[in-house]
């Protein structure tokens, strides 16, 4: 796995504060070809609500085969464009963690997009519980040869409606655990604020991942640039725009006559 591991040590030094990697998220073979394509791009990541559109289902009812059937075929666009590769895993589907992350690993993935609320219960893993599950991802991308692998810790309390200071010591503890870097979910309406993503920069030595809106109101990459974080991702926000495009170029054609 010596080229997973390069390709994995690729995707962690692309995590530079002030300079961040920017993913414009994809979430099937189609999409993914097309963004590996430019070469703007220097890595591609898969987001999960999208990936379960594209697959019929939702993002809440996405099981652990769904989402791996879904994004093994990306990895190897991946790997056909020698770009680092990460993938939104939800919580990886409880008790099977070590099963999921190994089919990832073994499949050509470089990183996780890692979740600290349970998808089957809904509820948060205790602190202790979710850096637990950094550190068995790390464990078995450590036994695999990619030493180098990247956990993106996702923390959900802003968007469940709990307070900064939870987010800020939950991210130290992942980070300390492991992770490169913390993605901090304030919801698609309430995002996070500002004064918010200072904060976290500074507390996270800018190890921080923001969702960027893509709406007037929002940050866009520049402002959260300035501010220090080291990772931006939009989601499922271009396959939005994608399938809008596609229904009203459809509905010209089938009105044409």
């Amino acid at each position: 796995m010596a080229a997973s591991n390069v390709l994995a040590a690729t995707l962690k030094s692309l995590h530079r504060p002030g300079k961040p990697i920017i993913f414009t998220n994809v979430y099937d073979v189609l999409s993914a070809r097309a963004v590996a394509a430019l070469p703007s791009c220097k890595a591609l990541a898969t987001a999960s609500y999208a990936v379960a559109r594209a697959n019929g289902t939702e993002d809440d009812d996405m099981d652990a085969q769904t989402n791996l059937r879904a994004v093994l075929p990306i990895a190897k666009v991946a790997a056909e464009f020698n770009k680092p590769f990460t993938v939104d895993i939800q919580d990886a589907y409880g008790e099977k963690l070590e099963e999921v992350m190994t089919a990832l690993i073994q499949g050509g993935v470089h990183g996780v997009n890692l979740e600290d609320v349970n998808k089957d219960t809904q509820k948060f893993y205790s602190q202790q519980e979710a850096v637990e599950r950094i550190k068995r991802t790390l464990k078995v991308a450590d036994s695999l040869g990619v030493k180098d692998f990247v956990v993106n810790a996702r923390c959900d309390i802003l968007v469940h409606g709990g307070q900064l200071s939870e987010v800020l010591a939950r991210g130290k503890a992942y980070l300390a655990a492991g992770a490169t870097s913390v993605f901090v979910w304030g919801g698609s309406q309430r995002g996070v604020s500002r004064d918010e993503v200072a904060t976290m920069v500074k507390e996270f030595d800018g190890r921080l991942n923001v969702s960027m809106k893509l709406s007037p109101d929002g940050l866009n990459a520049s402002q959260l640039s300035e501010l220090g974080v080291s990772r931006i991702s939009i989601g499922p926000a271009i396959q939005f725009i994608a399938m809008d495009t596609y229904a009203k170029e459809a509905e010209k054609i089938l009105t044409s006559v």
